[in-house]
């Protein structure tokens, strides 16, 4: 791929450099890279209970009233 960005491409490159120094100066200090197998993934949840609590399970709001129920409960309303 070509990069319209090569001033960023040799500005990366000089600290690429500098870190491949550092590392030779290291190993020529008698310094050892040990090459280390990844840690394992995070363990999956456990899995959820079938089990259902009639306490938690949501209420259902009621069903509003129709037309005719509320003419009715007007009319008892209106009567007391």
């Amino acid at each position: 791929m070509i990069s319209n960005h090569l001033n960023l491409i040799e500005l990366q490159r000089q600290s690429a450099e500098s870190i491949n120094d550092r590392v030779a100066q290291y190993l020529a200090a008698g310094g050892q890279i040990a090459q280390l197998k990844s840690p394992p993934p995070n363990p999956l949840p456990p899995p959820r209970s079938q089990k259902i609590d009639p306490e938690t399970v949501l209420k259902r709001k009621p069903k509003r009233l129709n037309l005719t129920e509320r003419q009715a409960l007007r009319k008892l309303a209106d009567s007391l």
